[in-house]
């Protein structure tokens, strides 16, 4: 059986080998976790592309979940207990060495693979209603991709902070999904000119906000749908990347924000990191934030993962399971 999915060099899904990859023992600070789950997002396509460049050959994957095997002393962990984590490289493996200072503690009643599918698409679902915009009771919200991993997350957040909520999805299955996770209004951006329903929806003045993890197909649109003084959030890019886009847009589209955000800077500190987690898996206890996987494959068919998430032929969370 295969230990883990390496790169040895970049390109597309059919570079992703199944292989045996030895592991360590843990050192200070470590632990070696058991993986009973790993999550599947963009940004592994990214870095599997050669666009984020890492040192080949790598193991592929930066969040999962697990049973913690050994623990180095003074870490506050011990053997036995059930972590989860985003941000390590090398989670798409059947065991892996793993900081102390990038698990949380995963508390009883939510599982394993449920805590997989949470972290980094949920870390970056809190940060972006909690931090990159502080989204408010009254504010107008439009969510891109809104039936995706971070979009049904993102759709809920700001549903539970009194946001209107518009979202954008592709086929009838997801706008039902985007509905059913508390979408107040859902555009076909496949079909419908969504900039132009958007500002229909919003008496002409547009949205305080835009999440936009697609990039390229929705930028223009995104920013001819936000208010003055409105926010671009664009957190991804899985059509594409964004070209290089002229300040005076920003300007003569009404004195508006645009940030590109990435998680490892809002999960800076333990006390981050423990904020954000506990939120996300008290919200998951108390019924109130619903993870949805859309997909669980093998460890050795994380090709296939890789092709459905980059085809768009998914919705919610993709997991791999060891």
């Amino acid at each position: 059986m295969p230990t883990a999915v390496q790169v040895t060099k970049t390109g597309g899904p059919e570079v992703l080998e199944a292989a045996e990859v030895d592991v360590r023992a843990p050192e200070a600070g470590e632990l070696l976790v058991d993986v009973a789950a790993a999550g599947v997002n963009y940004i592994d396509t990214y870095q599997r592309q050669g666009i984020y460049p890492i040192d080949l050959p790598f193991v592929l994957g930066l969040e999962g979940a697990g049973t913690v095997v050994e623990a180095a002393s003074g870490t506050g962990f011990e053997a036995g207990d059930r972590v989860a984590w985003q941000g390590s490289l090398g989670s798409y493996a059947a065991r892996k060495v793993l900081p102390a200072s990038m698990a949380v503690k995963v508390p009883e009643g939510v599982s394993l693979e449920t805590a997989a599918a949470t972290m980094l698409q949920g870390m970056t679902a809190h940060y972006l209603v909690a931090s990159t915009f502080e989204v408010k009771a009254g504010h107008d919200v439009l969510v891109h991709a809104a039936a995706g991993g971070v979009g049904l997350l993102l759709v809920q957040l700001a549903k539970a902070r009194g946001a209107r909520v518009i979202g954008t999805v592709s086929t009838e299955e997801k706008e039902k999904l985007a509905r059913e996770a508390g979408a107040d209004e859902v555009i076909r951006y496949d079909r419908d000119d969504f900039a132009k329903i958007t500002r229909e929806l919003t008496g002409g003045d547009g949205v305080d906000v835009v999440y936009d993890g697609v990039g390229k197909d929705t930028v223009d649109g995104s920013l001819a749908s936000l208010k003055i003084r409105g926010l671009l959030a664009l957190f991804g890019a899985s059509s594409g990347p964004v070209p290089p886009i002229d300040p005076q847009r920003l300007n003569s589209g009404g004195s508006l924000y645009l940030t590109r955000p990435t998680s490892a800077h809002y999960t800076r500190t333990r006390e981050e990191i423990d904020w954000r987690s506990k939120e996300l898996f008290d919200a998951v206890l108390a019924g109130d934030l619903t993870v949805r996987i859309g997909g669980k494959y093998p460890l050795a068919d994380a090709r296939r993962a890789h092709e459905d998430l980059q085809g768009r032929r998914t919705t919610g969370k993709l997991l791999l399971i060891p």
